[in-house]
């Protein structure tokens, strides 16, 4: 069931200038702004692909000439109704606009949040942002794609009025309240988790709070009852459009569903995940007019997702969303912004219509990148002949073959993971794993693993799905021999060599660069029986050139992911073990780590809640469901999940309890 409570405010304004107001390139300004003012620099976003997107009926983005000029306090973008003009000076007409605050509005829907050549620049001097141009609907679902370290974060944080330092400008609608979730959200380390969670829902409980006094009020026989009666009239208005009356039991099934620590928790005691399952639980609550979050399906298991989906589709604001769950994007979005070499690329559909889009976009691509190196090559054999040039004539042709060179380069930029490659597994025998009756629970937590009995076959793709903190990781430790169960045994085949791809990546050396930490400085690193130049391994993980001379405390969480991961591949083994891999990972990469696995000849055990790539892997399931009980399930995802539906029913997912711990002899 969907939060049905319209709540005030626990969001994160945008600050910077009023409506109307012009000020200097990144001034800051202490007050709740409606616009956000730089200098307008560079050109405006232009090409084919975004020319053919922008022409979509009731178009997301708007893809602007250089002459569409965005005034606060009511001109506002041209919007695309019947189409638009992209590149050069030319620029598009829209039917219907409305000047309505610093917003504007087509004949049937209204554009809330717009930006106008938004540029951002690195301070090394990378141009991650090339002046986007777009406009977003109320009620628009929004996801937002691209290669780890393209710039979806420094945009988002940008949207949120977290980031300031960029060129362009900003605008949002009056009275528009922005709710975001970064990826390490804030919370108060002094309260508990209920303290925090409702601060969500304060505005909603002060009227309750409001309305119970002045009942208590009426019963003064000198109060002026008329005033009284008109208050108590308008709040329960109020009160009934957002069903306040209901709100202790609709923050109570928001905790349930979100698996959120018990509500007297203090939240400085709390993991990584815990935190940020409070913190979207309390930005939902707020129901801000537009929800901008940062990798929302991160830490949460499937089930929760699953409801978090149906939140997000019904939710009657605008949502937008950075995530790498491609089921979340296929059932939750209905628009697909792409960042692809800096341009911001606007496409109307799910991600499987998106993704179809794209293969037809990167085919057109590379015929005309096929077509610009033969042109190239017969230049490069014209100057080749003509070394000294032949006067103005050479010249001449000398300088379109470099504008040949540089129209090149800006195909070759695209920062696409083509494969990731695991080094052949030695030989593995019929032992692989052995769980044998284990149990393993620990004081205050209770029994997590109670009397588990199974075997992993030899060429078996095992995902482990569950809630967080319910002993996945737990499992792992128990078979890296890092932890002991307290019943039973694991056993482990004499022919197993395991690699761990643990979750926190705290092995990485943050003061080491990429090429330092994958190579430890060695131009050639050993895959297994064969060995490999160290840069040209870099490079298979998308670290190229100077993304080798990175610091690692600089990568980007899915470029640390990425580092981790091809640094744990160079031990070599046959049990490939993968805590939480898809966290923080670019889709492109997630594909390529999908192709990897089903065509390894070891065994792979995985634990993640992205059930688009379990469907892809796996032969078996290994589901944690609660009571302490572990199911050990032959199929792929959905097959399980089927198996479960008919054993425990398809309910709203509630917080998950564990047996007591066995008292001691």
């Amino acid at each position: 069931d969907d939060i049905s409570c319209n709540m005030a405010t626990l969001c994160t304004p945008i600050v910077g200038f009023a409506v109307g107001a012009r000020a200097p390139t990144r001034t800051r300004v202490a007050s709740r702004s409606l616009s956000l003012r730089g200098s307008l620099a560079g050109t405006a976003l232009a090409g084919t692909a975004s020319r053919q997107q922008a022409n979509r009926r009731g178009s997301l983005c708007v893809v602007a000439g250089k002459k569409d000029k965005r005034k606060a306090g009511g001109g506002g973008a041209k919007t695309a109704g019947g189409g638009a003009k992209t590149g050069g000076n030319q620029g598009h007409k829209s039917p219907g606009k409305v000047k309505e605050g610093s917003a504007y509005q087509t004949e049937t829907r209204k554009i809330i949040l717009s930006l106008s050549k938004v540029r951002k620049v690195t301070p090394t001097g990378k141009e991650l942002i090339k002046n986007i141009n777009l406009g977003m609907y109320l009620g628009a679902k929004i996801g937002i794609l691209g290669a780890n370290g393209a710039g979806k974060s420094t945009l988002m944080k940008i949207l949120a009025g977290v980031d300031k330092e960029f060129d362009g400008e900003i605008y949002l609608d009056d009275g528009i309240k922005v709710g975001y979730l970064p990826q390490e959200p804030p919370l108060d380390d002094g309260e508990t988790v209920m303290e925090n969670i409702e601060v969500g829902v304060a505005a909603v409980k002060k009227d309750v709070d409001e309305y119970n006094q002045i009942a208590m009020d009426m019963t003064d026989p000198d109060c002026d009852m008329d005033k009284l009666m008109a208050r108590m009239d308008a709040l329960q208005t109020k009160l009934d459009a957002t069903n306040a009356w209901e709100i202790d039991r609709t923050v109570e099934r928001a905790m349930d569903a979100l698996r959120c620590p018990p509500g007297d928790a203090l939240v400085k005691n709390l993991s990584g995940g815990e935190r940020r399952r409070v913190a979207i639980c309390r930005l939902l609550l707020a129901q801000p007019d537009i929800l901008l979050l940062d990798e929302p399906t991160n830490h949460l298991d499937a089930e929760s997702v699953a409801w978090l989906e149906k939140f997000l589709a019904t939710f009657p604001g605008t949502v937008v969303a950075i995530t790498h769950d491609r089921y979340f994007l296929d059932n939750v979005a209905g628009w697909i912004l792409e960042l692809d070499r800096g341009e911001g690329i606007p496409f109307e559909g799910n991600y499987s219509a998106w993704l179809e889009s794209k293969s037809k976009r990167l085919e057109s691509e590379q015929k005309k990148q096929d077509a610009l190196s033969r042109t190239i090559n017969q230049e490069l054999e014209w100057v080749r002949k003509n070394a000294k040039g032949q006067q103005k004539k050479g010249k001449a042709r000398l300088r379109a073959y470099e504008e040949l060179c540089d129209e090149a380069n800006k195909f070759t930029a695209r920062a696409d993971l083509d494969s990731i490659t695991i080094p052949a597994a030695p030989r593995l025998g019929d032992v692989v794993v052995d769980v044998k009756g284990v149990s393993k629970g620990y004081e205050g937590r209770g029994l997590l693993i109670d009397g588990l009995d199974c075997a992993i076959p030899p060429g078996a793709v095992v995902g482990i799905v569950g809630a967080n903190g319910a002993g996945k990781t737990t499992l792992f430790k128990m078979i890296t021999g890092i932890d002991e169960p307290d019943k039973g045994e694991v056993v482990v085949g004499e022919t197993v060599k395991l690699m761990y791809v643990d979750q926190s990546r705290d092995s990485l050396n943050d003061d080491k660069t990429v090429f330092e930490e994958l190579s430890g400085g060695a131009e050639e690193i050993s895959l297994g029986s064969r060995t490999v130049n160290a840069r040209a391994y870099c490079s298979w993980y998308n670290f190229k050139s100077a993304d080798q001379q990175k610091k690692v405390g600089q990568l980007s969480g899915g470029e640390r992911n990425r580092l981790q991961l091809a640094k744990t591949l160079t031990s070599g083994g046959n049990v490939l073990m993968l805590d939480e891999p898809t966290n923080d990972l670019d889709v492109t990469t997630l594909r390529a780590l999908e192709e990897a696995v089903t065509s390894w000849n070891g065994v792979t055990m995985c634990i993640s809640h992205d059930r688009w790539f379990l469907n892809k892997i796996c032969t078996h399931i290994m589901a944690y469901e609660g009571d302490s009980q572990v199911t050990f399930f032959q199929g792929s995802y959905d097959e399980y999940e089927e198996h479960r539906k008919e054993r425990m029913g398809g309910g709203e997912p509630t917080r998950i309890k564990y047996r007591p711990m066995p008292a001691m002899a």
